[in-house]
């Protein structure tokens, strides 16, 4: 039995009339009370009461037409579902993201992708940052934000931010009230710096900005797994740190932050996925990701541009 003898059935159940229903489908009239008489035969039971040129349903023709129905609305809906599924509007995606991206970009990017695929189901996942990549390999998640570079160079990766470093630092600390510091201030503090275990790559920055300004960090806390964690033992005043700028949403009580005047002093933040997934819900996923990057960044750049505009000036 297939479809569209369900549909020769439906038609000459609705017209009553084998000749109209043959119009109908545009069909011959003979071919369709053949189908027809193969679908009784196949069923087991009589349709149609034929009695001259009157055609009427059986009492099992009739509870078969209720049926039948409802079945071409779950064959619309199932496909319906597959055209959507197929454009990446409907299905599921695991989502990981390290504790750090959850303070600026990812706010942003949940709130724009349920807005337009509000049928997707959204499954999250927060990661230490050396647990993102066998993540993906284990299948626990499809697409995760993570600090770049990625440990592993086979895993397709794009950048979707660059924040610059900021220090933070107890609000009683002496720097506090500098507008502004360089790197080199900072050569002789004691530093409390991300576990080099589960945050390698901002460890690795953070060490390598230290370098290139001529010191190494005196390292009194190395340890701390969470950046959170770290602003708390800043506040406690056993060190300072450098931390990306979104942690200033965070608010932390006993913490001040200052920038950098070194403009190397940037971490960036990646989006990676699995080689080879072509599921329609992450390319969709991945799409909305880079269109709200774009706009961070272009919103970011506006006040540096209006500030480096010359202003100006009347010959009086």
């Amino acid at each position: 039995m297939e479809l569209r003898h369900l549909r020769y059935f439906v038609a000459v159940a609705e017209e009553l009339s084998f000749s109209r229903a043959a119009q109908r489908l545009h069909m011959a009239q003979p071919p369709l009370s053949t189908q027809i008489k193969q679908l009784e035969q196949e069923i087991g039971a009589r349709l149609f009461d034929r009695t001259g040129r009157s055609v009427q349903l059986t009492e099992a023709g009739r509870l078969f037409l209720q049926e039948v129905r409802r079945i071409f609305v779950q064959v619309e809906q199932a496909s319906r579902m597959a055209r959507e599924a197929d454009q990446g509007e409907l299905g599921r995606l695991s989502l990981g993201f390290i504790p750090a991206a959850s303070n600026d970009l990812l706010p942003e990017v949940l709130r724009e992708f349920r807005r337009r695929f509000p049928k997707v189901e959204l499954y999250m996942h927060e990661l230490m940052p050396d647990r993102v990549v066998q993540s993906l390999h284990d299948r626990r998640v499809d697409v995760s934000f993570l600090f770049l570079p990625c440990e592993d160079q086979d895993v397709p990766c794009k950048v979707v931010s660059r924040e610059p470093l900021v220090v933070a630092l107890p609000e009683t600390h002496p720097l506090a009230s500098e507008p502004k510091l360089e790197m080199r201030d900072l050569a002789n503090e004691d530093f409390v710096l991300p576990a080099r275990y589960s945050t390698p790559s901002l460890y690795g920055k953070i060490v390598e900005v230290c370098h290139r300004s001529g010191f190494l960090p005196n390292a009194v806390q190395e340890e701390v797994g969470l950046m959170q964690t770290v602003l708390g033992v800043v506040a406690g005043g056993l060190g300072i740190a450098l931390v990306p700028a979104s942690l200033r949403n965070l608010n932390r009580r006993g913490v001040v932050y200052k920038e950098l005047r070194n403009p190397e002093a940037v971490v960036e933040m990646g989006v990676v996925w699995r080689r080879g997934d072509n599921s329609p819900v992450l390319a969709s996923f991945l799409r909305v990701v880079g269109e709200v990057s774009e706009r961070k960044i272009k919103e970011q750049a506006e006040p540096e541009n209006r500030l480096e505009q010359p202003h100006n000036v009347s010959q009086g």
